[in-house]
């Protein structure tokens, strides 16, 4: 808390001290074009007052001395005028730097926070319950528990790590998909099935269309739709029922999936799949990773996510796949 406070204030000394540097800077250039336009005027007046009102030349040469006076006015307007654009072109760009830059270091301050969270928590259950099995003689039905128990949480630092290692996969632009003929409603299947077998508590709505194909690369597609599935059930009331649709809608391949639980406000809707964010007061941990991922594979296989409300609570992510691929 200590450190965030004085984190905090010097954040603040450094904006103010950049608004007083920029504030000066400002204030000399303004003062300097002020001074060359007073000596300016000072030597048009002198030269004019060097002048003999009988000459002949007297009116030439005072239309000389205006002229050039005018001259320098709009020579001193025009360099200043630029010199000043300049300065607050750069400031403006270097400002929008370093905040985009302290907006980073924040996320990334919140996901070490996060995924210290999420990797201690499966760890230290998995590390309890073998710690019973090892001391203590269970019956089968609670040793069975405790093994389901472990492995869900064995399956959770799986996809963690899985999906921090796409992350850094994709940000380094290492990572590249290997496009296939995938078998999507047997892939989704799969999904649920595996969902259902480690969530026996949680109901499953499910209307999924067979022979339903795409081309792209399994594994990617297997980790969004895990992505999706887990948010539902991370984020809804566990008497919900998290609802899986595959289907077709005017010529390409509909997945959604719908979630009974808080929903997610009409400002947040884009906000929620940039790396690292998280909307907040959702009432549960994550690293702000899941559907970050999720968009770029969409990307990747050319295909759009959008989230919707779900009716009458909850969220409705989407996926439309195009074009149709029909099987071979």
């Amino acid at each position: 808390m200590a450190f965030a406070y004085y984190k905090t204030k010097r954040l603040r000394f450094i904006f103010l001290a950049y608004w007083f540097l920029l504030a000066y800077i400002v204030a000399a250039l303004i003062w300097w074009f002020i001074a060359l336009n007073t000596q300016n005027h000072q030597m048009a007046a002198y030269k004019m007052a060097q002048l003999q009102k009988d000459a002949p030349s007297f009116y030439f040469n005072a239309s000389q001395i205006a002229d050039t006076e005018k001259r320098k006015t709009a020579q001193y307007i025009g360099e200043g005028s630029i010199f000043l654009l300049l300065i607050l072109t750069g400031a403006v760009f270097l400002f929008r730097a370093v905040r985009r830059q302290f907006k980073s270091s924040q996320q990334q301050q919140n996901f070490i926070m996060a995924i210290t969270h999420e990797l201690k928590t499966p760890i230290a259950v998995t590390k309890l319950n073998l710690e019973t099995l090892q001391k203590r003689k269970l019956e089968e039905p609670q040793q069975q528990r405790l093994i389901q128990n472990t492995l869900q949480e064995a399956n959770r630092l799986n996809t963690l790590c899985n999906n921090m290692l796409l992350a850094s996969q994709i940000e380094a632009g290492g990572y590249r998909i290997s496009t296939e003929h995938v078998d999507l409603s047997d892939l989704i299947n799969n999904c649920v099935n595996d969902f259902s077998t480690r969530f026996t508590q949680r109901n499953f709505h499910t209307d999924i269309q067979d022979g339903l194909f795409v081309n792209g690369d399994k594994l990617l597609l297997e980790m969004a739709v895990n992505n999706l599935i887990d948010n539902a059930l991370k984020y809804s009331p566990k008497e919900s029922a998290v609802g899986v649709l595959l289907g077709t809608d005017n010529g390409k391949i509909l997945l959604s999936i719908t979630d009974e639980g808080k929903g997610i406000p009409d400002n947040e809707k884009k906000k929620i799949f940039d790396k690292f964010y998280r909307v907040a007061n959702m009432g549960a941990k994550g690293t702000g990773l899941g559907l970050y991922l999720t968009k770029k594979i969409m990307q990747q296989h050319k295909a759009d996510l959008f989230v919707k409300d779900n009716t009458p609570a909850g969220s409705n992510f989407i996926i439309l796949f195009k074009p149709l691929s029909s099987k071979r």
